[in-house]
């Protein structure tokens, strides 16, 4: 039995007209947007640091990080902080900016799909599934996928060291 065949419960949020989800199980926390403490010369979607109950989580745009153009914070504007295998199977805490945050949703087995292969605006091993929403579509992404061992975003950033 696959991921994909039983129901799954979602943290759904958008990013421009598109709209995104993560598995709940992967969400630690939701936080309003917050400035990042700058780090030199870090890439373009490495916004910075930000402190999380007392530990320095990196905040990742993750407009840029899939590709998308990066636009200004707004109040709707958040910060999902996920935890993601880093080198050695260590969990690294990233902090992702999204432009809101919309629900959590529980998609059953029949509304969810397998990602289709068709490349496009997002690199298709970046998308677990499709999850039908109304008359929409929602890509659920596996922050694993965006950001796993071996990674260049967490080598780029040395957070696994």
């Amino acid at each position: 039995m696959s991921a994909l065949d039983k129901d799954i419960q979602v943290v759904v949020f958008g990013l421009g007209a598109e709209e995104f989800a993560l598995p709940v199980t992967t969400v630690r926390e939701i936080l309003d947007h917050r400035p990042a403490y700058r780090v030199p010369n870090a890439p373009g979607w490495f916004l910075g640091l930000t402190d999380v109950r007392g530990l320095s989580v990196p905040m990742v745009d993750l407009r840029v990080r899939l590709g998308l153009a990066p636009a200004e914070a707004t109040l709707t504007t958040r910060i999902l902080v996920v935890d993601v295998a880093g080198e050695g199977g260590e969990p690294v805490s990233l902090g992702l900016v999204v432009d809101r945050v919309l629900d959590v949703s529980t998609f059953g087995a029949d509304a969810i799909e397998g990602s289709p292969d068709i490349g496009g605006r997002w690199r298709s091993e970046q998308i677990e599934a499709i999850l039908r929403r109304g008359s929409g579509f929602v890509a659920l992404l596996d922050p694993a996928r965006l950001f796993g061992p071996g990674d260049e975003a967490l080598t780029a950033l040395d957070l696994t060291a």
